[in-house]
């Protein structure tokens, strides 16, 4: 479409990394039949968002929340419209979600490695980093540490370990390798996991500390490149800013972004798009806020995930007070992580989507197919042609 008055000058997109909103038909395939993230979290007794309520978030189909919060049956009007989205893409992951957010559906899985990695790979990680290698196995993040650090902190070996997600992780203590060299190591293993090792993500983890250890901030993600242009690239190569914080610039390995910043925690994200917010450009803002997931989905810390949650509603206000009259605010998520079941994984569900902004109209969305819908959306906001897997919402809400 040409650009015209309607047309938005700035859209900033923040992903609530794992804030799903109920299974997916398909959920029992994936081991996840009955999920439902917001519910979880909603069982935190302070669980307090009025601020998203305004916007429409607990009108979306299939919202649900614990019976404790009164709050949450006020009928009001829509400050903004909401719906929520299928995944089209085949898995469950940060990249595949990522991915087709920006309109790239990936048809295959990336591979997941339930029995640890082969031995090729690991002996030539190992021959390349110069590091014996300890564990190769699905791990939770925070065990592995306290099940191998002290002798990784005895021998230097490097701790290797995965998930029920496409990742290969390699934790080690900062004092006994530099978080640089353990970025170097990561490197080394995001060019030999191709093909049939080519794991959506690898993982830098380093601790810190005295045993049981805690695990640091510093934190870096290696990506597959996406295989297709994306809504980022078309934007890009259109003259539009592709501003990116948190881990968006590791998730689409750099490709379609013109200016990044990484961020410590959900507080310093929400500040850095806050800063950005004061700044003049034209094009797309895109954060992600990771603790939702990375602290408590995987932690299974129903409180946690509760507190964070209320936490990000406390904060919207300052977001919603710097949309200028031309701007777009669009809040989702790339998957689920329901804190309550048994599994710490990710789980398939529905993503939210809620939008607001100074010009545009209100009201229940429905339901819609395939996360594709933010990108088509987007492009078609900022007056930019392009093809993504996705259909617009823009006659919808303009």
């Amino acid at each position: 479409m040409e650009k015209g008055d309607d047309s938005m000058k700035r859209v900033f997109l923040i992903v609530l990394d794992s804030v799903g909103v109920g299974e997916m038909p398909d959920a029992a395939d994936y081991g996840d039949a009955g999920s439902h993230t917001v519910y979880a979290a909603s069982h935190y007794s302070d669980f307090y968002m009025p601020n998203m309520q305004k916007l429409g978030f607990f009108d979306i189909d299939g919202m649900k929340v614990d019976e404790q919060h009164e709050w949450a049956k006020d009928i009001m009007p829509l400050k903004g419209a909401v719906c929520k989205i299928s995944e089209k893409s085949k898995g469950k992951d940060t990249t595949t979600g990522h991915w087709e957010i920006a309109g790239l559906i990936s048809k295959n899985p990336m591979p997941t490695f339930p029995n640890g990695f082969p031995k090729e790979l690991i002996d030539e990680l190992s021959k390349q980093t110069g590091r014996k290698i300890l564990c190769n196995k699905p791990y939770s993040g925070t065990e592995v540490i306290k099940d191998f650090g002290k002798e990784h902190v005895e021998t230097g070996a490097l701790i290797v370990y995965t998930s029920a997600d496409s990742v290969l992780q390699i934790a080690a203590h900062e004092d006994v390798v530099p978080v640089k060299q353990l970025y170097e190591y990561c490197e080394i293993a995001r060019k030999l996991c191709k093909g049939p090792w080519g794991v959506g993500r690898i993982i830098a983890r380093p601790f810190e500390g005295e045993w049981p250890y805690s695990r640091t901030s510093r934190r870096h993600d290696y990506s597959l490149e996406p295989p297709k242009d994306t809504m980022l690239d078309i934007l890009k190569a259109k003259g539009k800013d592709v501003l990116a914080v948190g881990k968006i610039n590791d998730i689409f390995a750099g490709k379609g972004i013109t200016e990044m910043v990484r961020t410590e925690d959900n507080e310093d994200g929400i500040n850095k798009t806050l800063a950005w917010m004061d700044r003049d450009f034209e094009g797309i803002c895109f954060t992600n806020l990771v603790d939702f997931d990375m602290k408590y989905g995987h932690r299974n810390d129903i409180d946690g995930y509760g507190k964070a949650l209320s936490y990000f509603d406390l904060r919207l206000p300052e977001i919603l007070g710097k949309l200028r009259e031309d701007d777009m605010l669009m809040i989702t998520a790339d998957h689920g992580c329901d804190p309550s079941t048994p599994s710490t994984d990710h789980s398939r569900e529905y993503i939210p989507l809620v939008i607001a902004g100074k010009k545009l109209k209100t009201g229940n969305l429905g339901v819609k197919d395939g996360f594709g819908t933010i990108a088509a959306t987007i492009l078609d906001a900022l007056g930019v042609e392009g093809t993504v897997e996705g259909e617009s919402l823009w006659t919808e809400i303009k």
